[in-house]
């Protein structure tokens, strides 16, 4: 029934700190829709961001989203890039289970909270 995700939605204190850095930490392409909405593209799916109160339907809070995202590049490449982004690493590298395999994660925190799961797929790395 269910073929993939399009898009999830943060609640975020600041929408343009949280588009900054998304942007350039993540290289994620910042988006504006629906008469100024914003969000991040990346591949086929987007993040759409809120701030507190403007949806009403959920029960969202600020630094309460928890996601992993797949990357290509090599853990180690990973671990530098965040270290010049001055991107403090909570966890990792780690071997974890993916949707579809085992995948190595790197967890930090974007501005509001929200933990985030960097993860590459294959065989975890010997020093994991």
């Amino acid at each position: 029934m269910i073929t993939h995700i399009d898009h999830i939605v943060l609640t975020v204190r600041d929408i343009e700190r949280a588009v900054a850095f998304y942007s350039r930490v993540l290289k994620m392409e910042a988006v504006s829709f629906a008469g100024g909405r914003r969000g991040l593209r990346f591949g086929t799916q987007k993040i759409n961001l809120q701030t507190l109160g403007q949806e009403t339907r959920n029960f969202a809070g600020i630094g309460s989203g928890d996601l992993c995202l797949i990357t290509d590049m090599q853990t180690d490449a990973l671990l530098d890039h965040l270290a010049a982004e001055s991107v403090d690493v909570l966890e990792g590298p780690v071997a974890k289970s993916g949707a579809t395999g085992p995948i190595t994660s790197v967890y930090f925190n974007d501005p509001d909270g929200n933990l985030i799961e960097v993860s590459r797929y294959g065989p975890a790395p010997s020093s994991v």
